[in-house]
């Protein structure tokens, strides 16, 4: 069973970030002290906005050399990385920055892993594995979901593995982040969805992940530390504004309070989980994304309820206590925890997100190789507070493809 957090924390964070409408137009100034030679990684849709320009115009006006890579794709294939790292080898970049979604500023943190160590991408999968430094880092995020501007993980696809695979490393943290929410006006209602639901998939995850004992060599030995006072705090931040936002947000996207609010909850769960780390959602969303060829945040939020429901048993108090930051009624924990679970499932249905596997395109045969393959990422799968095994896993996946979470409140 989880219990409350000890008097433990840790974070790991940016060494600078910034916040607010317009902080974008600070980027050249910054960028100016870091280096004198900045790749930019991006996609197609946002290298053709204006604001990507103008930013471009900032760099340069700062003294800045820039090369532009533009052809992120979505879940970041290694091939891809591989691609951007060919074409700006003879650039010399001495400084990176991603603008964008999270495959955007993954693409960023690997493509400087790749040109400061070199060797092959595979060799850096897991927790430890970069082996230093790398350049420095900018991370400007265009979405409010990923929160990778200020954590220490980037996730590719693998197609030898058949699985997306995380490389964890403090290295990883980007030594600027800059969160201007202006930039996700123009996000459509979908994407402000599913990204919204993907930072609060993040901080229910951070705020009951394993709480470790209070070992002094325990953030030397793992990237993810499990629940602790710190990242709590960034949780509860968290989950508060995207229950207070999210739906506001989607049904209109020029509230700009309500772009502010996402922006800050999407951060705030990046600074909680990047440190605690996440669980079973995002483990059974690997092999579900790549069977499905649907967004993370899209399959991380169709599991959430199902798998909130599995640990309830082992974390009914952090419920109850979240149930209570989002202002829910006051009752026994037992009421409060199950309150809080419907409630999650309820804001994820009034924007859209799937209610189940099938309803993401899951088939029916699919199930029990989602559920074995779940258990390969043990990052993940060691972080959660109710034990895993195949069983466990067969017990969630069953139940998110079929829609019922009733089978999981007596599992």
């Amino acid at each position: 069973m989880i219990e409350a957090a000890s008097a433990f924390g840790a974070l790991r964070l940016p060494r600078s970030t910034l916040f607010g409408r317009g902080q974008r137009h600070a980027l050249g100034s910054v960028a100016s002290k870091l280096g004198k030679r900045a790749l930019l990684c991006t996609d197609a849709r946002q290298a053709a906005q204006p604001e990507f320009a103008a930013m471009v115009t900032d760099l340069q006006a700062h003294g800045l050399h820039t090369h532009v890579f533009d052809q992120t794709i979505p879940d970041l294939p290694i091939e891809s990385i591989e691609a951007c790292v060919e074409e700006v080898r003879s650039f010399e970049a001495d400084l990176v920055i991603g603008i964008g979604g999270g495959s955007s500023m993954d693409m960023a943190k690997v493509v400087a892993v790749m040109l400061t160590h070199g060797g092959d991408i595979r060799s850096y999968y897991g927790e430890f594995a970069v082996p230093g430094p790398v350049m420095p880092l900018i991370a400007m995020p265009t979405t409010s979901g990923t929160g990778s501007e200020v954590t220490p993980v980037a996730v590719v696809s693998d197609d030898q593995r058949g699985a997306k695979v995380g490389i964890a490393s403090p290295y990883l943290i980007p030594l600027v982040a800059i969160c201007d929410p202006d930039l996700t006006i123009t996000c459509p209602p979908g994407l402000t969805a599913c990204s919204g639901a993907d930072a609060l998939t993040h901080a229910v995850e951070a705020y009951t992940t394993l709480a470790r004992a209070a070992d002094p060599m325990l953030t030397e030995e793992h990237v993810f530390v499990g629940k602790n006072l710190l990242s709590d705090h960034f949780a509860r931040l968290a989950v508060a504004n995207v229950f207070r936002f999210l739906e506001r947000g989607y049904r209109d996207g020029s509230d700009v309070e309500a772009r502010e609010g996402l922006m800050v909850a999407a951060l705030s769960a990046g600074c909680a989980f990047g440190t605690a780390g996440t669980a079973a959602a995002h483990a059974i969303q690997y092999p579900v994304g790549n069977l499905t060829h649907t967004a993370h945040g899209d399959g991380v939020a169709t599991l959430l309820p199902y798998v909130m429901q599995y640990n309830r048993p082992y974390c009914a108090e952090a419920f109850a206590e979240l149930a209570k930051v989002i202002g829910l009624p006051e009752g026994s924990v037992e009421e409060m925890s199950q309150a809080f679970i419907d409630a999650v499932a309820d804001l994820l249905g009034k924007v859209n997100i799937p209610r189940s596997l099938e309803a993401l395109g899951l088939k029916a045969d699919q199930q029990d190789f989602v559920a074995q393959n779940a258990l390969n990422a043990a990052r993940l799968v060691k972080n959660n507070p109710r034990p895993l095994d195949l069983s466990a896993m067969q017990s969630i996946t069953r139940a998110a493809f079929s829609g019922e979470r009733e089978a999981l409140r007596t599992a």
